[in-house]
Formats: C-alpha cells, sequence, structure tokens
C-alpha cells in the first residue's frame, strides 16, 4: 500500500509546509516562520505569489516596498523574539534578489533568523536569456542570486520539486539552531516553482524544532570556576547571548552572590536595568569611564554571549592588565576561543546558573565592589549633566533629544537605533530599564534599518510603544517603509534629527585628517567648495506626505509635549526636530582604528597620523 500524497506546486508545498513549523525552549510553542514579507515580479508573482493567496488562511502575508527593508523587518521581529520565531521574505529575480543581500548580510552578522526565497533563473533553461537574468559565459548555473551565498548561514537553489523536501529541513534545523542561525537562502527557479508534484503527506505534519539549552562540560565548567575563584579584579562582558538565551535573571543573580560587575556591549546592554549597583553600562570605544576604567585594569575578562568586535576591545588596546586572562561562556565554540580564551561552550543562563553554583562564598573583594560602585556614581552624573536641559525655549542639543526621551519612555518601551553619531551617545548615556527596551543594530551598523525594524518589533509586540531613532542621513536612505506601517495600522514612532549631514563620519573624517570632506549636506559653489548654506530639504514634510503624522519641535519644551502626544497616540508618528550641533557626548574613552594615511601633503593628515601611531603602539594580541 503506498503513502498517502498531496499534488501541489513546489511553492504551494513550501507554503504549506512551512505554516506546520514550530519551535520550542522552556515549554513555550511558537510558529517558526511566521509571516510572510513580499514584494512580486515575474519571478516570484506566479509561484510563491499564488501559494500565499492559496494558502492566506495559514500564512499572513505583509507588502514591503523595499526589499532590504522586509529583511530588516523580519530581523527586528525575530531579535525581539528572542530568534524564537521568524519571518520570511520572498522576491523576483534580478534587482529584487540582489536587494537582499545587505539585510542578509546583517541578518548572519547578528546572528539573528530570516528565511530569503528569491526568485531565480529557469531551472529548464529554456527560454535563456529571460529578463534579468545574468548570463555567465563559463558557468550556466551562476545567477545572481550567488551574491547570497557568502551571507547566508544556508543556501540551496531547488532545480527539482522533491529537491525541497530536503533542503526545507535544512533550512529550518539552521533557523532555530541557537549557534548556526542567521540569513537561510532557498533560490527558486520559476519554473520549478509552479510545477506540481506528489508530495509525501509528512511533509505537511507539524514539525517541531527544539532550541536546546546545551549545559557546560564538567571539565571546562570546573576550569572556570577556579579561574573565577582566583580573580580579585574580575569584569564581565555581557554580549546579545544574554538576551538570545534570556539569561537576564541568571545574570542577575550571579552578580548579586558574586560582586562581579557587568559592562555591556552594544547588543547586550540592558542585560541588568541601569539602576542595578553592578551594571556599569557600555564598554569599549562608546563605552562610559567606569566601564573602560574598570577593563584596563580586569586580571579576569568573562565573556558572557559577545564576538568581541573591534568597538568591544577598543581595536585591541581596552584590556592592559599585563596579566589579564579571558573566559568566554557561549553558546557557539568559534567565539568561545577568542582571545586565546578559557572556554565555557555552552547556553548562557544554564552555563551562569552552573557557575553560581560552583562559586558558593565567593565574592569580589569590598575595595572592588567600591571602587566600581564609586565610578558608575560619577558616570551617573555625567549622563545627567548631558541630558539636563536648563532653558525650556533653547533649540536641543542631541543628548537633550535622548534625555527628553528618556523621560518620555516607559520601562517596557523599545528604542531602535543603527548607524550615525546616535549609536555612540546611546551606548554611553541611555538608561535601559528592561531587557528588549534597547534594540541597537551595531554589528553590521545599517543606515536604514530603523524604520523596518520599528515595524517588526510591533509584529512581534502588539501594544508595545516602539521608537526608531533616524538621523537625516539614515533617513534620506530608506524612508519608504513608512507607508508599510500606515498600510499595517501600526503607531510606529520615529524621533527624526535633522543635523544637516553625516554627524558620525564627519567627526571621524576630522579625527582621520579627512576634514569633514563630503559629510554635510551643503550647496555646492561654482569652484566646487561646499558653502555654509544647508539644502533647503524638508524631510518633515516628506515623512507626512508618506502617511505620517508629523509634530514639529524647535525647542525642548516643544520637544517633551511632542514625545508625549506620539507615546499616546495610535498612529504613525514622527517627532522631528532640529538639533544645535555642538556636541555635548562625552568624549570617547577607548580608541578605534580607523587606519590613516601613512603620507600626506596636508597639514590636517599628518597631524593625524601622529596621533594614530601614538595610539596604534597600545595595541595587544593576547595570547
Amino acid at each position: 500500500m503506498s503513502a498517502p500524497t498531496r499534488r501541489l506546486t513546489t511553492a504551494q508545498a513550501l507554503v504549506r509546509f512551512l505554516s506546520a513549523q514550530y519551535t520550542e525552549r522552556d515549554g513555550v510553542r511558537r510558529r517558526l516562520i511566521a509571516g510572510t514579507w513580499g514584494i512580486f515580479g515575474h519571478g516570484n508573482v506566479a509561484g510563491v505569489g499564488q501559494a500565499l493567496v492559496e494558502y492566506a488562511d495559514v500564512m499572513p502575508y505583509h507588502q514591503g516596498r523595499n526589499e532590504q527593508s522586509m529583511v530588516h523587518a523580519a530581523v527586528g521581529y525575530a531579535r525581539q523574539l528572542n530568534r524564537l520565531s521568524a519571518q520570511a521574505v520572498t522576491t523576483s529575480i534580478g534587482p529584487g534578489a540582489t536587494n537582499l543581500v545587505t539585510g542578509a548580510a546583517l541578518a548572519t552578522i547578528n546572528r539573528l533568523p530570516v528565511l530569503l526565497l528569491p526568485g531565480d533563473y529557469f531551472a529548464s533553461h529554456a527560454p535563456d536569456p529571460l529578463l534579468q537574468q545574468l548570463e555567465h559565459p563559463v558557468e550556466a548555473d551562476v545567477s545572481v542570486n550567488d551574491t547570497l551565498r557568502p551571507v547566508s548561514r544556508y543556501f540551496d537553489r531547488i532545480t527539482r520539486p522533491e529537491a525541497l523536501i530536503p533542503s526545507a529541513l535544512q533550512a529550518m534545523r539552521v533557523l532555530a539552531d541557537p549557534a548556526e542561525t542567521g540569513a537561510v537562502t532557498l533560490a527558486l527557479p520559476q519554473d520549478v516553482q509552479a510545477e506540481a508534484y506528489d508530495w509525501p503527506e509528512e511533509f505537511f505534519a507539524e514539525r517541531v524544532w527544539y532550541v536546546r539549552r546545551p549545559a557546560p562540560d564538567p571539565v571546562e565548567l570546573n576550569a572556570a570556576v577556579e579561574a573565577i575563584r582566583s580573580a580579585r579584579r574580575p569584569l564581565i562582558v555581557a554580549g546579545g547571548g544574554v538576551h538570545h538565551s534570556e539569561a537576564e535573571q541568571a545574570l542577575k543573580a550571579f552578580v548579586e552572590a558574586t560582586g562581579v560587575p557587568v559592562a555591556s556591549t552594544q547588543a547586550g546592554k540592558g542585560s541588568l536595568r541601569h539602576d542595578h549597583p553592578a551594571d556599569l553600562g557600555g564598554i569599549g570605544h562608546t563605552g562610559t569611564a567606569v566601564s573602560d576604567d574598570l577593563a584596563r585594569t580586569a586580571d579576569l575578562v568573562i565573556g558572557v554571549g559577545t564576538r568581541y568586535t573591534d568597538f568591544t576591545t577598543a581595536s585591541g588596546t581596552l584590556f592592559r592588565n599585563p596579566d589579564v586572562r579571558f573566559l568566554n561562556l557561549n553558546i557557539t565554540a568559534f567565539d568561545a576561543h577568542k582571545l586565546a580564551a578559557r572556554t565555557l561552550v555552552c547556553d548562557a543562563r544554564s552555563g551562569l546558573e552552573k557557575l553560581a553554583g560552583g562559586l558558593a562564598g565567593y565574592r569580589v573583594p569590598e575595595a572592588y565592589e567600591a571602587e566600581y560602585r564609586a565610578g558608575k556614581e560619577r558616570w551617573d552624573e555625567v549622563v545627567e549633566a548631558a541630558y539636563r536641559a536648563g532653558d525650556d525655549s533653547a533649540v536641543p542639543t542631541q543628548t537633550q533629544v535622548l534625555g527628553a526621551l528618556d523621560a518620555a519612555v516607559g520601562d517596557d518601551d523599545v528604542v531602535i537605533n543603527a548607524a550615525g553619531s546616535l549609536p555612540g551617545d546611546l551606548h554611553k548615556l541611555w538608561r535601559s530599564r528592561s531587557p528588549r527596551q534597547y534594540h541597537l543594530e551595531y554589528g553590521y551598523s545599517c543606515m536604514g534599518y530603523e524604520i523596518p525594524a520599528a515595524i517588526g518589533v510591533q509584529q512581534a509586540a502588539p501594544g508595545t510603544p516602539v521608537w526608531a531613532l533616524v538621523g537625516d542621513g539614515t533617513y534620506l536612505m530608506m524612508p519608504t517603509e513608512i507607508v508599510t506601517a500606515v498600510q499595517e495600522g501600526l503607531p510606529l514612532n520615529m524621533v527624526l534629527i535633522q543635523n544637516h549631514g553625516y554627524a558620525s563620519i564627519g567627526g571621524l573624517s576630522e579625527e582621520t585628517g579627512g576634514e569633514r570632506f563630503g559629510t554635510a549636506y551643503r550647496f555646492r559653489a561654482a569652484d566646487g567648495t561646499f558653502t555654509g548654506a544647508p539644502l533647503p530639504v524638508d524631510l518633515a514634510a516628506n515623512a507626512a506626505s508618506l502617511g505620517m503624522d508629523v509634530l514639529r519641535a524647535k525647542t525642548v519644551g516643544e520637544l517633551r509635549e511632542a514625545l508625549a502626544a506620539a507615546r499616546a497616540s495610535d498612529r504613525p508618528t514622527c517627532v522631528y526636530v532640529e538639533t544645535d550641533p555642538a556636541p555635548t557626548a562625552p568624549p570617547a574613552e577607548a580608541w578605534w582604528d580607523v587606519p590613516v594615511a601613512e603620507t600626506a601633503s596636508r597639514e590636517a593628515a599628518v597631524e593625524a597620523r601622529e596621533r594614530y601611531d601614538r595610539q596604534v603602539a597600545d595595541r595587544r594580541r593576547h595570547l
């Protein structure tokens, strides 16, 4: 007797399969693929598009305006749900597919799951060359979708219907894997999408992918306990893995039992509440003074779920104690072994709980605890000074904008940012009140992320106030998903800060001898120079034209009122503010390596190289 089958097209089978996939961790079950974003063209409209119509009752569809933005929205969704649920993105072939590359890189670098379903050429090659097909003279199986290979954790081109079965299962395995996750690409040739096949009924059965919490190896655990017990000045560096593992309470219990202080990366900020006595704020180039001072003298650095990017290590110059050693607790062995560390390869929550159990009776010296608490108090005063606005009628500075927002948000609001000068100010100054409040995409620092990511977060957490902090440079790159927020009825709050140029890169250009060339939005004179007058661009009017309610705030007082009104609104709302460009954020507490011209005739570059040579001399390789 033959096993039962169901005759469907490949695209129909894929959508039906995706609708029956679930994750489960700690007894909580979620849809693995909760919805599909799409922009349709000839490469997917008759295949995946028809399948989404066929199964609209089991697979929600979201219409996007830009393919990169759709990936950002899916990433924001997955991050908000700690990677336990994801979304798919379907595009046509050609530019629709290649527009996915930036978003895919962002997802994979940040270890966040998203399923990409780009259309592809005909597997039969019958109509070659079709519209938008890349022809390669010696590799006929190459298409533009091959650009997604290096930025995907799993890639396959489905050239026969039955090939979907093993590939779809592998795709789900990677998406649900806490160590290997990232962008997953299934390239779908147009003819194969529409081809019918007799699918085994078992392919469509509900399937649960258990998200494991691997425990630490006993030998590694014993060595880690001994390393901590022998430390006098230990420091925890909390990364995004703390959030992904939902290990915040385990970290809090560990810290309160041992007194070990916590500094955080951009992805790890909020692992402890800002007012916890052991929370020292950000670390590294954009870190706080207290975090970086302790990092320079730490004898043991305990990395929990961090990749140790160059911002975190100050390009290898931060951890200066000649006797410093590293202990890395990470679910990914690749990251655990960085900096020649002693390793604890396991889930962050299970690892912290086991460490706490083995450290009964251990606590850092009282003098060390008093030292970092005093440093925290001093830094809190720095934050207050940066946030403080003495005159409500004054034009606000960028840090005063953050201070006003800090006063407006509730504990569970989510604040989203990714690029420009804001990440540095936020990492130093923002006072995180809950684990999900601080949402910085800084693994790829992708301009244009904020608005679509805010949409994804609101889809994942309905009813949660979400704030996209957007500079003028980022806004001009990708404002299109404002239309999507209007269409989906999402009360997105956007704080649009106008400072007439690329403030972050302008400062970096000045520091490295580039003299702020090409970083301001100014008129070009006949002689090629730029005048001092800003361009007459009205970004607030643009946001209004896309469907947002717009509140213009010219003063600190008006800003406070506008933020309160935006938070109370049930419509997509933009708070537009033109800031005083004078820098008011505390300066960088640690270095960042951006190579400077070794030879130059201009004085600014010569002086920048001299500063660079002094700084790079402090770099150390930890072996």
